[in-house]
């Protein structure tokens, strides 16, 4: 169903790519929009147990594109080195399939905004965090997106110092 890379050298294991959806804090959602055309928004996510968690207001293009059709795919860019003096940009990224949902049961929706509190406000109160979401919890919407399949990438220099790395050890 999902193609295969073309450059298996510069395929990422699932390990690594987890732990790039993991550390990165920003990604581009892509979406089936108006008239066909795709639409692709930025926007903060969390990573959690196979599952890519986000906010947005309750009324928008992606909700309504994610009530047409939910297969999506996300991005997240983790390294994006311009190297001119040969002419190539050293990169790492990784590329979800998935379906996306909007959580409406409120168990669900209570537990992915706290996912989403600690990620971006760590070492707050809990009391302060579980305040910030009672006060937002009926104004904002979250999506889940479950992932259907994964692939990450990288420059094939980063491929091959990562090769060398791993002969040495």
């Amino acid at each position: 169903m999902f193609r295969e890379m073309r450059r298996k050298k510069q395929a990422l294991s699932s390990e690594e790519c987890i732990q790039i959806l993991s550390r990165g804090t920003s990604g581009v959602l892509a979406v089936s929009g108006d008239d066909d055309y795709p639409y692709a928004v930025p926007l903060s996510y969390v990573y959690h147990d196979n599952k890519i968690f986000f906010h947005c207001a309750k009324t928008g293009h992606k909700l309504d594109a994610i009530a047409r059709n939910k297969k999506v795919s996300f991005c997240v860019i983790d390294k994006d080195q311009v190297v001119p003096d040969e002419y190539t940009t050293y990169f790492r990224s990784v590329i979800v399939f998935g379906k996306a949902r909007i959580l409406e049961e409120e168990g669900e929706k209570r537990s992915a905004l706290e996912i989403l509190a600690v990620r971006y406000a760590p070492g707050h109160d809990e009391s302060h965090l579980s305040q910030v979401i009672e006060k937002e919890f009926n104004i904002v919407c979250i999506i889940e997106l479950t992932i259907d399949h994964m692939t990450g990438k990288e420059a094939i220099e980063l491929a091959k110092v990562k090769h060398l790395q791993a002969q040495s050890d």
